[in-house]
Parts: C-alpha cells; sequence; structure tokens
C-alpha cells in the first residue's frame, strides 16, 4: 500500500510509519495541514494510494485560549488533506476523538451517538469530522480515546513513570472514565481498514474502560513502583478545559482492539529494553 502519513513525528503517525515504511512518513516540519498549497503539492509529487491525518492540536486546555490555532490545525487542517485526496484520487483516513461527546450518556458510546462537545478543543476536532465528510464522504474518520505508546516523553504512562521517579506527588481523576489505547494496535486497525476499503465513521478503542488512576497504578504496576496514586475529582483540578466524564467508545462496525493492559504490558517491556 502506498501511503502517506501527516504528522509522522507523533505517538500514532510512528507506528503507521513502521507499518508502512520511513517513505510514507511526513512531519509538521516537512508540511503543515494548514498550509493549502504545500500540502496538495505533497501529496502530487507523492502519489499515495490512502493519505492518513496524524497530525492534530492536541493541547486540550492551552485550546481555550487559543481557538483559532485549534480550529486551523483540527478543522481547516483536515478539510485541507481531504480535499487534496479529492483532487489527487487518494483514500482518506482521519482520526478524532471521544471528547465529541458531553460524557453525559451512561453507557459507551457508538457511532450513533449523538456529538456534544464541551470544550474548544472538542468542537474544534467536531468541525474537523464534519468538513471531511462534507468534502469526502467515504472518507475513514476513526475516532479513539486516550491513546498512549512511543517513547518520546508524549504519553500518559511516560509522564507518570517521570513524575514517579522524580518524587513528585501521583494526583490523578479517578472520575473520568476512558478507553485507553495502544498506538500501535490503532495503527494495525487503521492500516487493515484501509487495505479493506472502509468507509464513514468508525469507534477503534481497546475493549476496555478504567478510571485514569486505574491506568496510572497499572503503569506504577508493570515498573515495580511501588507507589500509591492518590485519587482525585476532576472538580480539584485548577482551571482547564472542560472533560467528559464519560469517555468510553464502543463500535457497532468493528471488534475491539486488545485490552489495554496487554497493550500497556508491551509498551512497558519496550520501555525497559
Amino acid at each position: 500500500m502506498k501511503a502517506l502519513v501527516l504528522g509522522a513525528e507523533g505517538q500514532l503517525g510512528a507506528e503507521l510509519v513502521k507499518l508502512l515504511g520511513s517513505d510514507a512518513g511526513a512531519s509538521r516540519l516537512e508540511v503543515s495541514i494548514t498550509d493549502a498549497a504545500a500540502l496538495d503539492a505533497v501529496v502530487a509529487a507523492r502519489r499515495p494510494a490512502v493519505v492518513f491525518n496524524c497530525a492534530a492540536y492536541n493541547a486540550v486546555d492551552r485550546a481555550e485560549a487559543e481557538p483559532e490555532v485549534a480550529f486551523a490545525v483540527n478543522a481547516t487542517g483536515p478539510f485541507n488533506v481531504a480535499s487534496a485526496c479529492v483532487r489527487h484520487g487518494a483514500r482518506f483516513v482521519h482520526f478524532s476523538t471521544n471528547f465529541v461527546f458531553d460524557g453525559a450518556k451512561m453507557g459507551a458510546y457508538v457511532e450513533s451517538d449523538l456529538p456534544s462537545p464541551l470544550g474548544v478543543y472538542a468542537r474544534s476536532k467536531l468541525e474537523g469530522e464534519r468538513r471531511v465528510a462534507e468534502v469526502m464522504p467515504e472518507a475513514l474518520v476513526m475516532r479513539t480515546a486516550a491513546v498512549f505508546g512511543g517513547h518520546r516523553g508524549q504519553s500518559f504512562p511516560e509522564r507518570i513513570l517521570s513524575r514517579a521517579r522524580a518524587g513528585s506527588p501521583l494526583r490523578v481523576v479517578s472520575d473520568q472514565r476512558v478507553n485507553p489505547t495502544y498506538a500501535a494496535d490503532l495503527a494495525a486497525a487503521a492500516f487493515h481498514l484501509a487495505a479493506a476499503g472502509e468507509e464513514g465513521l468508525v469507534h477503534a478503542v481497546s475493549g476496555e474502560c478504567c478510571g485514569w488512576d486505574v491506568f496510572a497504578s497499572a503503569v506504577l504496576a508493570e515498573f515495580e513502583l511501588p507507589l500509591a496514586v492518590e485519587k482525585i475529582s476532576t472538580s480539584d483540578l485548577a482551571g482547564g478545559a472542560p472533560r467528559p466524564s464519560n469517555g468510553c467508545l464502543v463500535s457497532t462496525r468493528i471488534s475491539p482492539l486488545r485490552s489495554w493492559r496487554d497493550g500497556l504490558h508491551e509498551w512497558a517491556a519496550g520501555a525497559r529494553d
């Protein structure tokens, strides 16, 4: 599969490049999805069969103060990519988030549930979905949650380990539930769905949901760090963007990815090497 991975330096992008080959990657320094002309030139030159857009603005709290930047990257950017794909005959895989929901539902959200985003980041991601569907209805949009992986200090497990080893307090919210999703598993799912020519909206997450405090404790256990996690509520955190208390997703279209605990175990083994 000849592919182009935008945002190849991120957790998910790096895993896709492992599957597709180093020549598939394009980092933000090489091309910004907010630059429509430059992006079009890259797609025209590379002629990919499929484009994976892993580029995103993920600073959930900072987005409240800079909505223009968030919408430029998360809404206009995907529109630019979809438009380039239409012009050059490439299929398109775009990634979105559980944050498009407000968390008020009792059970896990399915693809047909009505989105209701709470903050700027969430609204910008939902607008990205809308604009992609507007220009390219046949695109594959994959919503996911709490992606972790890599070894560049970017993911939740790395931050927990860093704080633990520095002796910092481990205060973690317990009233927000998510499906921690291993980036390598998400990349493999995206690869297979793209190869099968799947279209439309799909939820791709691990098969289990948990609180962030449970996730943090599991990280510590993997590294045999006998430290306690202090459970706190979202209201204990000063400021920040609103977040859904129930961020759990499930799919009516595909089977769930493997347990996040299995993904964490694999990630931890690599981090220890």
